[in-house]
């Protein structure tokens, strides 16, 4: 009998709220607040923060604080803008720390 397996998703650390599939990462190297962090070009089931100018270790962005929807624990930031023209790629993209997601469905 053959097994059903659903997409690989990564969930909130707090209540397991699905955030982001695993097809969705563009990048495992980067550098949040408290270490790791992955590079998403989506998320989902969250909502987010007031947008602020923040220095970061790439130069200047305009970041909104990501925020599970059903817990609210703070997940990382999305990138609103770069001003630096090496780093547009970032734009409308998400980091979310990797102690603050669990796997789901591997």
């Amino acid at each position: 009998m053959a097994e059903t397996v659903g997409p690989r998703l990564y969930g909130c650390c707090n209540c397991r709220n699905h955030v982001a599939l695993h097809d969705d990462i563009i990048s495992k190297a980067f550098q949040g607040r408290n270490g790791r962090a992955f590079l998403f070009s989506h998320a989902m089931n969250v909502s987010m923060g007031p947008k602020e100018d923040r220095n970061l270790m790439t130069g200047l962005h305009t970041v909104a604080d990501v925020y599970c929807s059903d817990c609210r624990e703070v997940l990382g930031w999305k990138y609103e803008r770069a001003y630096e023209e090496s780093q547009k790629y970032k734009e409308g993209k998400f980091i979310l720390e990797k102690s603050k997601i669990v796997k789901e469905n591997w």
